[in-house]
């Protein structure tokens, strides 16, 4: 017999367009196999809360500053996970880096989206626009996104998913951003959500 859906927790910072996608699948009934149990942020200010709300989904926000250390920091998410029942972890634009104590407690239930195909330009100081920037300064003809499983090497994990997206004549970063996030991201992400959910889920 299956067991309940399993209960996922989103991390973001920011504006959470990735998160929406992912509750857009869910609404959608994309997402069978799993249910989005809690966001938690990194930020009190954090657009993603709001969306969260909308959808009815409970929030919690943990911020390191007022921790005061990655221990302290990491305690308090793992409280809220806890409190929640809390099985797998879905970073979304979330911009703190967890430990290898913290990931080595979720084996293959971290999941990150990365805007690049792994393993161009990614690990430490690549995200958002500079992987952009980046892509765009070496002159490849193709970007595109990868979901990757977390471990403690940062977007050193398994990968799940990979999606190509060409790079076009007159591309800035921020276009390119744009249409990663459109045409890879958005698509990806909801995707390997629900296949890691059913996994665990049948376990």
């Amino acid at each position: 017999m299956l067991k309940e859906r399993t209960k996922i927790a989103v991390f973001v910072s920011g504006g959470g367009t990735n998160l929406q996608a992912i509750l857009d699948a869910a609404a959608a009934g994309n997402l069978p196999d799993g249910e989005i149990a809690l966001v938690l942020s990194s930020k009190a200010d954090a657009y993603a809360l709001e969306r969260a709300k909308n959808a009815g989904v409970k929030t919690a926000v943990v911020s390191k500053k007022e921790c005061g250390s990655q221990e302290s920091f990491e305690a308090k998410i793992l409280a809220e996970l806890e409190k929640n029942g809390i099985e797998m972890i879905v970073l979304a634009g979330f911009m703190s880096i967890l430990s290898a104590d913290f990931t080595g407690r979720f084996p293959r239930r971290i999941l990150n989206v990365h805007p690049s195909l792994i393993p161009a330009f990614c690990g430490k100081g690549f995200y958002g626009l500079r992987v952009h920037e980046a892509a765009l300064e070496y002159g490849v003809k193709v970007s595109g996104a990868t979901v990757h499983f977390v471990n403690e090497i940062p977007d050193g994990g398994e990968i799940i998913a990979q999606k190509a997206v060409d790079i076009l004549p007159g591309d800035t970063p921020e276009i390119l951003q744009k249409r990663i996030m459109e045409q890879a991201e958005w698509i990806l992400l909801p995707a390997a959500v629900q296949t890691v959910a059913k996994e665990l889920r049948e376990r």
